[in-house]
């Protein structure tokens, strides 16, 4: 038997594939997540209401739905609900999250992918794409920086946010910030399209170029977005069978009654499943599960998605597509809170801490994330944290066993697996250092 080693960039996290041959087929694909955090352990004994600013640090990217996750979930265990006006500024930073995330995702991790070169400030060599290429790096990062001083401004600081505490947020935003910001998102929207649409023309290319759009077989889809339009701030996880019907709406606290999980034997990140079939999460999720999109443009995007590929949608590429069309949403939607008065109410009640469980749900860029904390004498007895990238780990194999399948025939080896083996896991966007707790 011959292993095949491929180790992976343009992620988050450290990981690399492995595919087993025997005879010229495919006996295998591993995923292997090679980083051990172990959050879940070093986090018992802490005093749960220091939990907030301690998750955080799980991930410099996915920092801000940890900090929301936790709070919520000390709110569940303590009964407070929070006042309106705080769960507006904690949406507004969960949307910072998502443009900050879906900009990264698009045009550093894979838009390079879409004209086979190695990173996003190698495209300007590529003869024919100068012209839709030009000044794309700047342009791109520009669109990210907005997207942390959003975070910035909903959360009190960009890498580890503060501003969310139990009972609601810690401090309103002033009038004069919040319109600077909206001005700014603006401005910055048609540039959002351009490179949006430029990345729209580079995937087909892409694809016409490979022959493939990748896995297309059906799959379980789960969220927690809202039915009618996103809402990331969320309360409750739904699942989609393979023929775009919503066959399970569940609590937090019900994820073990309705998901299976499974600890690898070769991967520190786990799996999980639904009913023995394999589950897709993220941006392609919520595309499929979401009625519109609530702004004009983003709708428009999603529009054009379902035309283009049906509903629910597939393979594996429009996951990507699906994060431009968040990308455009983060923006409009922001904007619009903004308008709002967002420092002229009461931004947080009082509580008393109890000992007791809770659970704390978001919808973060990758997908339903969920914090279960039991609370005993004050401090953590037990913390969980349910991954999104988990509920990915098996399309994830699956689509890479399609891929190695595709480009491995008997004794020969096509030397574009190695390039398709990084723009299947990139597809997922998976966030290693979150899932291996």
């Amino acid at each position: 038997m011959t292993t095949l080693t491929f180790p992976l960039s343009r992620i988050e996290g450290h990981a690399r594939v492995e595919i087993e041959v025997q005879n010229g087929k495919v006996i295998s694909t591993r995923f292997k997540a090679t980083e051990m955090r172990g959050f879940d352990i070093f986090v018992q004994g802490v005093p749960a209401e220091q939990m907030p600013v301690i998750v955080p640090r799980i991930c410099g990217v996915c920092s801000t739905a940890h900090h929301v996750a936790s709070v919520k979930a000390l709110e569940d265990a303590y009964g407070v609900t929070p006042p309106p006006l705080a769960s507006k500024i904690r949406s507004l930073l969960l949307l910072g999250q998502l443009l900050q995330n879906q900009a990264t995702s698009l045009f550093i991790f894979t838009m390079p992918d879409r004209v086979g070169v190695n990173s996003l400030f190698e495209m300007d060599t590529v003869p024919e794409d100068k012209a839709i290429t030009f000044e794309i790096a700047q342009r791109a990062l520009k669109i990210r920086e907005l997207g942390t001083d959003l975070i910035t401004l909903a959360g009190g600081q960009f890498i580890h946010p503060v501003r969310a505490v139990v009972g609601g947020v810690n401090a309103g935003i002033p009038a004069e910030q919040a319109e600077r910001m909206a001005a700014r998102l603006e401005q910055v929207l048609p540039m959002a399209c351009d490179l949006f649409d430029a990345y729209w023309e580079l995937t087909i290319r892409m694809k016409d170029r490979i022959g493939s759009w990748g896995d297309d077989q059906p799959a379980y889809y789960i969220t927690s977005t809202g039915k009618v339009k996103p809402d990331f701030n969320s309360h409750e996880i739904r699942v989609m069978n393979p023929a775009g019907e919503c066959c399970e709406i569940f609590s937090p606290s019900s994820f073990r009654e309705v998901l299976e999980f499974e600890e690898s034997e070769y991967s520190y990140a786990g799996k999980t499943s639904y009913k023995g079939g394999v589950i897709r999460a993220n941006s392609l999720a919520r595309a499929n599960l979401t009625a519109h999109m609530g702004t004009k443009v983003a709708n428009g995007y999603l529009h054009r998605l379902r035309i283009e590929f049906g509903t629910p949608a597939h393979p594996i590429m429009l996951f990507e597509l699906a994060r431009g069309i968040e990308l455009v949403y983060a923006i409009e939607r922001a904007a619009q809170l903004l308008e709002q008065p967002l420092d002229k109410e009461d931004t947080d009640v009082p509580y008393t801490p109890r000992d007791g469980e809770g659970y704390g749900l978001v919808e973060a860029p990758r997908g339903p994330l969920i914090h279960h904390y039991a609370i005993e004498k004050g401090k953590i007895a037990k913390a969980e944290f349910i991954i999104p990238t988990v509920h990915n780990m098996l399309s994830i194999e699956r689509a890479l066993k399609v891929a190695a399948e595709r480009y491995i025939q008997g004794d020969t080896v096509n030397m574009e697996l190695e390039r398709a083996v990084g723009r299947v896991v990139r597809a997922f966007d998976p966030c290693i250092a979150c899932a291996t707790h």
